[in-house]
This record gives C-alpha cells, sequence and structure tokens, in this order.
C-alpha cells in the first residue's frame, strides 16, 4: 500500500467520524424542535426493534414542538413508550394518530447536564481519531519494515498523518463549542 493511499485512508476515517460526532451532537436537545432528537429512538413494534423515523413522519409545526405522524395507527402507544423510555425528559402525548411532544423550558441544571453529554460525545470523537492516527502510523512503518520506502517517507508521512489529527479535532472541538453555545442560549 502505497503512503498517499494510508493517507487517504485515514483522513477518510476521520471525516467519518467526524460526521458521526455532529449527528450524535444533533440528537441533544437545546432550546428549540428538532426531528433529530427523537428519529433514531428504538421502537419495539412487529417483532423487531425499529427506529422511529422507520416508522413515522416527523416535523416542527412550532419552535417548542414536535409532531410525529405514524404510517400505521398500531404503532402509535409503541412509539410513546419508546419515547418515554428514551430518558430524554420528553412527556409525548397522544392526539388520536398522532403524537405531540411540547419541549418544556430547558433548565440551567438540564442545560449543564446536556452540556457534559456533549463533552463526552465530543471526547469519544477525539478519541476515535486519535486511533485512527495510532493505525495509520502502524500501517507506515509495516511499509518501512517491508522496505517500500525510505525511513525519511514515513516520517514525512507522519507528519501528514499528525496534521491531519491536529485538524480534524480542531473541528470536532469547533463543533462541540458551537453546541455549547446553542445549548446555553435561552
Amino acid at each position: 500500500m502505497a503512503l498517499d493511499d494510508i493517507l487517504l485512508e485515514a483522513e477518510e476515517k476521520m471525516i467519518k467520524t467526524e460526521e458521526v460526532v455532529q449527528h450524535e451532537f444533533s440528537g441533544v436537545r437545546t432550546g428549540k424542535a428538532s426531528p433529530s432528537l427523537v428519529e433514531n429512538i428504538l421502537v419495539d413494534v412487529y417483532g423487531s426493534m425499529m427506529r422511529i423515523r422507520e416508522l413515522a413522519g416527523i416535523t416542527t409545526p412550532e419552535p417548542r414542538m414536535l409532531l410525529i405522524q405514524p404510517w400505521d395507527a398500531g404503532t402509535v402507544h409503541p412509539i410513546e413508550k419508546a419515547i418515554q423510555k428514551s430518558n430524554l425528559g420528553l412527556n409525548p402525548m397522544i392526539d388520536k394518530k398522532f403524537i405531540r411532544i411540547v419541549l418544556p423550558e430547558l433548565s440551567q441544571e438540564r442545560r449543564i447536564e446536556f452540556i457534559k453529554i456533549v463533552k463526552k460525545m465530543a471526547e469519544d470523537g477525539r478519541v476515535a481519531i486519535r486511533h485512527v492516527r495510532r493505525d495509520a502510523i502502524e500501517h507506515l512503518k509495516k511499509e518501512e519494515k517491508n522496505g517500500g520506502v525510505t525511513e525519511d517517507q514515513v516520517e514525512g508521512a507522519e507528519k501528514e498523518v499528525q496534521k491531519l489529527t491536529d485538524q480534524y479535532i480542531g473541528k470536532i472541538d469547533a463543533h462541540l463549542a458551537n453546541k455549547e453555545k446553542e445549548i446555553m442560549i435561552v
């Protein structure tokens, strides 16, 4: 495997890690309603576990309200139970074939809890990026042992891997700062 291929593979993995962290952040509640808050909650229906987004349409008719419209009326109660068990502090209300969720104002304590959660998510992302760096450097050293590349080439490639690592950790830190700001807006 060429050095460029190792670097490209490492960067692709870092990009995916950044995307995963962003997606996890979108599931953490802020002051306004977002379908991503509940779309990945697992519901026990039809003898298996399915995500709410696979069972219903999720809209935000008002800034602090979610409206879930199940495609099958028989899934209304299982969806309601799954939301209650999700530990998001949401109280779903059934309105015929719909489920309405009005988001309460976040207390200062709850906002601080959410910030701790996103900081943990960000740290998990940083750790994943460092694992990618470690794997890439191991690949580079194997290439050197196999005699395909020189020590100087490996050293230069290691510096590139470190640059990528710093760049993507910086991006995760920027996403974290934005999410903290978003959570703290009253």
